[in-house]
């Protein structure tokens, strides 16, 4: 702060008013998110003078980050979707492996490392197929029960049957779902590479992430009609109010709809 070369002489005064300048517009006027980075910096500083003993009060304390703009996930299209897990279509070994990946992860809404986390037991039925509903294993170790379609299971078994036995043999034995060229579990990184590639031959200009996936599964879900407390449980949200951010999403894009094509909704 101006003024203050001694840390012990540093008020929380001193503080709000360094936050106050850098907001000003005058003085650079930092976004949000720089803003909140460079704050924590100044209240770690001011922890690290009280862990060490070096001043007795935190001044930072009372100092909050500032509120950051909410931002909406990027989902891609239903067709958009579909041209993606279309173009992993092909008898080679590793399209159909990757069908089935994308597959689950369109079908389930799962992170990339829940997917990639999977085991061979975790999505057999009593009947030695794909089944209806796995169990998931998501953030802080809790599980959760999320149903498979028919698309994806049909993925999956075709993947079981024609093309992990062979990866299988390659490696060492590991019950993992899915497996990479050396019979190895198949990492998250190989898993975002999968999905570029299917969406670079599916022509999708769109940035697509494993997360993409996963924003598209509740977009679509909730503008289906879905109840958004289900999509919570199906994403593994332990706070509605992150589920929440999707219903957003869609009136968003009922209101850019309704307002293309409705006749008397059009701006003079």
């Amino acid at each position: 702060a101006e003024g203050v070369v001694d840390p012990a002489g540093a008020r929380p005064a001193h503080v709000a008013g360094f936050a106050q300048r850098v907001r000003d517009p005058e003085h650079g006027g930092l976004t949000a998110s720089s803003l909140a980075r460079m704050l924590s910096s100044v209240r770690s500083f001011h922890r690290f003078l009280v862990e060490e003993g070096i001043v007795d009060v935190d001044v930072s304390a009372e100092q909050k980050p500032p509120k950051l703009p909410s931002r909406l996930p990027k989902a891609v299209s239903i067709e958009t979707m579909g041209r993606i897990l279309d173009a992993t279509d092909g008898d080679e070994p590793l399209r159909v492996r990757d069908k089935a990946l994308l597959e689950l992860l369109y079908a389930t809404g799962a992170r990339v490392s829940e997917i990639t986390a999977l085991t061979v037991d975790d999505v057999l039925g009593p009947d030695g197929a794909a089944a209806e509903i796995v169990r998931v294993l998501g953030k802080g170790g809790k599980q959760r029960i999320v149903p498979v379609g028919s698309f994806a299971r049909r993925a999956v078994d075709a993947y079981l049957v024609r093309v992990r036995p062979i990866l299988a043999a390659r490696g060492t034995a590991t019950p993992a779902l899915f497996l990479g060229l050396r019979g190895h579990a198949l990492s998250r990184q190989n898993a975002w590479l999968v999905i570029k590639a299917a969406a670079e031959r599916a022509g999708v200009t769109e940035e697509m992430s494993p997360h993409t996936f996963r924003h598209s599964f509740a977009t679509h879900l909730i503008a289906g009609g879905a109840d958004v407390r289900v999509v919570q449980e199906l994403l593994g949200h332990s706070s509605v109010a992150t589920t929440q951010i999707y219903t957003r999403v869609t009136v968003d894009t009922l209101r850019d709809v309704y307002t293309t094509a409705h006749p008397r909704a059009r701006r003079a």
